[in-house]
Parts: C-alpha cells; sequence; structure tokens
C-alpha cells in the first residue's frame, strides 16, 4: 500500500532506465513506485496530474537566501534611471520617518549613464543616510550623510568594503566596491549590523524566512545558499529549529580573503559538530578568486575593453590563493569558488589541478561559480578535473548585462560569454541556479532564459548559440545539481529508493513555447514525501 499515487501527467524522471513514466507512488518519504499507471499498487491518497507535468524537485545550486527581499528597504527592482531611483526614494523616506537609515536594493549599475553613480546623484532626497545596495550585493552607493555618519569623509576606512576616492580631490566619492567579500567578514558584518539597520540580526532572520516560503512555492526542493558567515549560522539552526526550513538547505560557510589558519578550523569544528539533519547540511566552503566585470574588479586575461591597462585583480596573488585552495581541499572540504573573469575561473581551475596532484584527492567535485567569461583553453578543464559550473541562465540575459557587461568585456570577448552548451556539450557538469536575489529566484525564469538567452520579453536574443533546450536546462537543474552536491543516489533523479522530493508543473512544460513558462507556476512542491507547497485547490477550482 502506498502512502501517495500520482497519477495521470507526464513524468520525466531524468533516470536512464526509465526517463518518462505514467505514475510515481511514496511510502515513507521514499519513492517506491515508478511506472505504468496500469502497474501502481494502491494508495491511501491519489493525485489526478490532469497532464501536468511532474519532475524532480529544483536544486538551485546558488541561492542567497539570507539576501531575501527586505521589506522596509526601497526595492529598486526594474528602475532603470536615476529619475526612477530618485523618485523611489524619496517617496520611501517620505512615507517612513521613523527610520534613521533610507536603506535600497538592487540599484543596477548603468543607472547612471557613462560613469558610477555617487553621492551627488543622491542630493535633496532626505537629510538623512542613504545606503543603497547593487544588484549584484558587489557594491554599495552612499549619499553625503551617509559618508559623514560613517566617518568616510576625510579619507576614512571601513570594515565592509573600500570606499571609492575621486582621483582629482582624493573624496570619497559615494561608491563602495569589495562590498560583499568584505561585508561577511566577522568584522565586517559586526560593523554593519552597528551601523546599518537592515543588517540587524532580526532583519536578516524575517528575510531568510522569506525567501524559504518564496523557494517551497517555487518549486525548489534544495537550496544551495553559498555565503554564510560563520557569526550568522545561527540564524540556520533558527529556522531549523523552529521548523522554517521547509526545503533541503545545504549551507557553504564563507571563508573570508586573507582569513588565517584559526578561521579554517573554526570552519572544519563548525561542519564537524553540526548536528545530523535531514533538512541543514553543512560542508562546503565558498572562496572568492575575484569579484565582479561591472566595476572592472574581476580578473581578466587581457585589458578590460574599456580600460586600456586595466585586468582587475585576483582577490589574492595566485600562488597565494593555489596553496589557500590545496589547503582547504587537504582538509576535506567541497570548495565553491566565485570566478567571473575568465583570469579567475582559470586560478580555480589551475588550483583544483594542483590540489588533485598534491593531496591526491579524487572526486572532491569543487565548483566554479557565475562562470561568466571563460576562455576557450580553459572549456574542456571542466570535463577533466571533474569541476562543477554552476551557472545562472538569467544572468546571459540582454537585459541585465546589456551597457556595462557589455561594454567592459567588449564584443569580441562575447562569445566567451555564460557559456551553457558548449560546457553541457563538453561533458562538464552544469548545475544551474538563481543565484537569488541578484536573478529572480523562479527556475522557470531560468529556463526561459536558458532556453532563449533573451530579456524576459523575448526580444534581443544575445549569443544565441549557447542556448540549450528545456530537457537540458531541466537536467541541469535537477540531476546535475544533485551530482555537483554528492547526492546524486537520493535527489535529482525520480527512482525507487529515492527522496520523494518533486514539483508538480501547472502544465506540461514541454508542449509550451519558451516564452509560456513565464506564466507557469509549481502547482505541488513535496520535500521527503511531504507537500511544503500545494496549489491542488486551485487547479481543482480552474
Amino acid at each position: 500500500m502506498l502512502d501517495t499515487l500520482l497519477t495521470g501527467g507526464v513524468i520525466r524522471t531524468f533516470d536512464r532506465d526509465r526517463p518518462w513514466a505514467e505514475a510515481v507512488g511514496i511510502t515513507n518519504g521514499t519513492i517506491s513506485f515508478i511506472g505504468n499507471a496500469a502497474d501502481a499498487p494502491p494508495a491511501r491518497a491519489t493525485t489526478a496530474l490532469a497532464g501536468r507535468l511532474l519532475t524532480p524537485g529544483i536544486i538551485d545550486s546558488h541561492n542567497h537566501l539570507l539576501l531575501g527581499f527586505d521589506e522596509e528597504a526601497v526595492s529598486l527592482e526594474g528602475a532603470t534611471d536615476l529619475a526612477d531611483v530618485r523618485r523611489r526614494i524619496r517617496e520611501h523616506a517620505a512615507q517612513h520617518p521613523e527610520l534613521s537609515w533610507i536603506c535600497a536594493e538592487n540599484a543596477v549599475y548603468s543607472v547612471v549613464e557613462g560613469r558610477r553613480p555617487n553621492a551627488d546623484d543622491l542630493r535633496g532626497l532626505t537629510d538623512r543616510p542613504i545606503f543603497v545596495t547593487t544588484y549584484d550585493q558587489h557594491s554599495v552607493w552612499l549619499n553625503h550623510a551617509a559618508l559623514s555618519a560613517l566617518g568616510i569623509t576625510g579619507g576614512g576606512a571601513i570594515a565592509w568594503g573600500n570606499p571609492e576616492l575621486d582621483g582629482a580631490t582624493g573624496e570619497p566619492t559615494g561608491w563602495v566596491t569589495d562590498f560583499y567579500t568584505s561585508a561577511m567578514t566577522r568584522d565586517g558584518l559586526r560593523a554593519l549590523q552597528r551601523d546599518i539597520p537592515m543588517y540587524s540580526p532580526d532583519r536578516r532572520y524575517r528575510k531568510l524566512l522569506g525567501s524559504l516560503r518564496m523557494a517551497a512555492e517555487l518549486g525548489i526542493t534544495t537550496v544551495v545558499e553559498p555565503q554564510v558567515p560563520l557569526a550568522e549560522l545561527d540564524l540556520m539552526f533558527r529556522a531549523e529549529a523552529e521548523g522554517e526550513m521547509l526545503s533541503r538547505v545545504i549551507a557553504a560557510l564563507y571563508h573570508p580573503i586573507g582569513a588565517n589558519g584559526d578561521v579554517r578550523r573554526a570552519l572544519r569544528d563548525a561542519v564537524d559538530r553540526a548536528p545530523a539533519s535531514k533538512r541543514l547540511r553543512l560542508g562546503p566552503v565558498k572562496l572568492y578568486a575575484d569579484d565582479v566585470i561591472e566595476p572592472h574588479t574581476a580578473a581578466m586575461l587581457e585589458d578590460y575593453a574599456n580600460r586600456p591597462g586595466n585586468r582587475g585583480a585576483p582577490t589574492l596573488p595566485p600562488a597565494e590563493f593555489l596553496d589557500l585552495f590545496v589547503e582547504l581541499d587537504r582538509l576535506g572540504f567541497q570548495i565553491h569558488t566565485h570566478a567571473t573573469g575568465d583570469w579567475g575561473v582559470r586560478m580555480v581551475l589551475d588550483a583544483v589541478a594542483a590540489a588533485q596532484s598534491r593531496n591526491q584527492t579524487v572526486d572532491r567535485r569543487h565548483g566554479v561559480v557565475h562562470v561568466e567569461c571563460l576562455s576557450p583553453e580553459d572549456l574542456p578543464r571542466f570535463r577533466e578535473l571533474g569541476v562543477v559550473a554552476a551557472m545562472q541562465p538569467r544572468h546571459a540575459s540582454p537585459d541585465l548585462v546589456a551597457g556595462t557587461w557589455m561594454d567592459n568585456i567588449g564584443e569580441e570577448r562575447w562569445d566567451r560569454a555564460w557559456r551553457f552548451r558548449s560546457l553541457i556539450d563538453s561533458g562538464a557538469h552544469v548545475a544551474f541556479s538563481s543565484d537569488w536575489q541578484v536573478g529572480e529566484m523562479d527556475p522557470l525564469v531560468g529556463l526561459f532564459s536558458a532556453m532563449t538567452r533573451a530579456g524576459l520579453s523575448g526580444k534581443d536574443a544575445w549569443t544565441p548559440a549557447e542556448r540549450v533546450g528545456l530537457d537540458a536546462a531541466l537536467h541541469s537543474y535537477t540531476s546535475a545539481g544533485a551530482w555537483a552536491w554528492h547526492a546524486e543516489q537520493t535527489l535529482g533523479t525520480l527512482r525507487p529508493g529515492a527522496e520523494a522530493d518533486l514539483v508538480v508543473w501547472s502544465e506540461n512544460l514541454y508542449d509550451l513555447e519558451p516564452q509560456e513558462l513565464l506564466e507557469q507556476r509549481s502547482d505541488l512542491t513535496i520535500v521527503a514525501g511531504e507537500a511544503i507547497h500545494d496549489a491542488r485547490e486551485e487547479w481543482t477550482a480552474g
């Protein structure tokens, strides 16, 4: 007797022995039957899928749950010009006289044409400090009141970033780089929590809960939070203890740039002492090889197209980075490394090769995150070294990268950008993800973006040779994601004995045009046999 039988739809299993099925049965949280509907055992409960598509649950391999959306901050999502940014901030300040700081999120770099935004661009909106993060969390934009409140005026330093100085006057411009790599250190986070209300533990926890609920609603059954500072690990344990961890969570612990052996021992101790849990797993470690392309801080093999003589810089000298990587590998860590520039990516691949040689380790499945610009010489090394490319389809959309990103790289290198198809065709493991909140969390947006390389309007497809089909994109969100985290025996594939983590989509996605995917949703999300999101009443009513 099955606990639950789901039948009457289209079931994509990603199991090589039985890639498609008519029915799936669940018993005690695991899959106990997969096959033809006529062969299914009796069940205590049956769900009629009515032609819908059922797939393994989505594995989002890079999703910043801790960032979330802050209800007390201004959302600048969709604001493409300075006038709109100023309007939103002015209105928020007027509506919230009780706030000591006006915080905003998701600014794009190109909001001021031809240059970076500065403090003068925020004049006249409020006499209170203004703190704005960019959509990728790598830069911060401050007004003059914030510069003064933080002691930056006059050349003061801050623990959570590097204030940009005007080349002519030496005064701070209001722009701060290297934010996220600095902000998640112990000192950086302590200073943020002291100075910026948006970073208080309670507000961070509320954002985490909102992100977890959103993941469940979107069909995501496993989430990799790629950058958890040791100082915020308690937020994860709290969510689990309070029953708020709906999806499974893999928490990658952050190794700050320049941290010493004490930090590495603390990371190892945190993982070794973590209580056993079916919903929360610690283990990977997050590193940075470089920063990001938009502010010219990613490490490039050749000069930026619009900055002759500037190739950016890695976070550490290559030899130091390699030695650090080898040590972390020796300590038993799987390493999840941010690298956007082609030099940054090469540094990681070189470090993996060195770790395998020096430590004689195998099957670590280290990952390179983003891989925004990839040299042709390095493409086959992902397969050769067993390195995961953890990539975000939405990042390749022209409505996000037109202007600053494209101009910085230069058209002659556009064919190196987000090479999904080339990597998959090479035999590399490509695990898709959202990079929430840098991009929308919705995997349907990711599927659409992978298939079209277009903006959400469906127009202006960019570098179309790297598009992939729906089946390949779904595989990267499921089976490839499970492999990336050493979970291919239990997750990412629908077969007897696997965990019953699955999603029922609102229609059969295989019957739809790419643009129609954006109109769909998850109707039922199940983790270990438990419905964590259930819209069956809505589909019955429809």
